[in-house]
């Protein structure tokens, strides 16, 4: 069973590592770690998601779980700790962008906006301007 925590900054090669091989983008991702959590099974890092938080909007971003770990409700209590962490440091609403998990992501309540109806501080994220591509899906989701 694996447990959920705040990620320290000695995890971040694990978490790389797990990101790379999902195919998830790693342009900030030392930076968006500085709030982010990681699943621990067995001493090792088998998930992780972070959160940006740009005023009354947050950026959920870098949501992977091991292959073999999956189905389990680890991702679903990964993006619910992270969404914790955003209310805690005050935000109001969460974006991300995905291009792989445009159907995952609803279960949650995020629903899918144009990429240009982004809070203009979540469009300046590394993660919008550089991350992921025009191709990715852009969802938005109330924290309150």
């Amino acid at each position: 069973m694996a447990t959920i925590e705040r990620a320290r900054a000695g995890d971040l090669p694990a978490v790389e590592a797990l990101l790379g091989s999902a195919g998830l983008p790693l342009d900030g991702v030392a930076e968006a770690f500085v709030s982010g959590v990681v699943a621990r099974a067995g001493g090792r890092i088998v998930g992780c998601a972070a959160v940006e938080l740009h005023g009354h909007a947050a950026l959920v971003r870098s949501v992977a779980v091991d292959p073999v770990e999956r189905g389990h409700g680890l991702g679903s209590a990964l993006v619910a700790a992270v969404e914790g962490l955003a209310r805690d440091g005050g935000a109001l609403e969460a974006y991300l962008l995905t291009e792989t998990a445009e159907g995952w992501f609803p279960r949650f309540g995020y629903a899918p906006i144009a990429r240009t109806d982004a809070e203009p501080a979540i469009g300046a994220s590394v993660e919008f301007t550089s991350a992921c591509t025009e191709s990715c899906a852009t969802f938005r989701r109330s924290l309150d």
